[in-house]
């Protein structure tokens, strides 16, 4: 028998993603189950080197590592809270859907926010969101987050689709 494999979470940063970070850390951890957090970017959307001056265009392995270190400083917070669940975290260079639905092999489920930091307020399931839903290899809970930074953790569950 096999070990059932992570709670993967889809972070780029934004408020609907730290939602599902904290969800699926406190889901993880009642059930024993590690949490993999990926984050997709592209050259307009990775983090640049903090050394970065005016007029200098970094490598594609910089951004990779600039990514990557911002999203262990933006996670640092929610992991620190749960100490006892094994977390990864990988940035990946490529688009999100694509990536998200390649990290959901394997995995126990994928969580996200209903959209990121590219979607459109008005929106209630971005693109990715919605392509997630369709083809993941698992079940994928689209989570939405709280207006009020004040309310509690515990949220309603929009949908899961299997």
């Amino acid at each position: 028998m096999t070990s059932p494999g992570p709670l993967v979470v889809g972070h780029d940063g934004s408020r609907f993603s730290d939602s599902a970070l904290a969800w699926a850390l406190d889901h993880a951890e009642a059930a024993g189950l590690p949490v993999h957090v990926v984050r997709a970017w592209s050259i307009s959307t990775a983090a640049r080197p903090a050394d970065a001056r005016p007029g200098f265009v970094p490598g594609v392995d910089e951004l990779g590592r600039a990514t990557q270190a911002a999203l262990e400083a933006d996670t640092a917070d929610a992991r620190a809270a749960h100490p006892d669940v094994p977390v990864t975290l990988e940035a990946v260079h490529g688009p999100a859907d694509d990536t998200l639905l390649e990290a959901s092999r394997g995995a126990t489920m994928v969580v996200i926010g209903p959209r990121g930091l590219g979607g459109f307020a008005g929106l209630l399931l971005g693109s990715v969101s919605d392509r997630l839903v369709r083809h993941a290899s698992c079940p994928v809970l689209v989570l939405r987050g709280q207006d009020d930074a004040s309310a509690p953790r515990s949220r309603p569950i929009d949908s899961v689709v299997d």
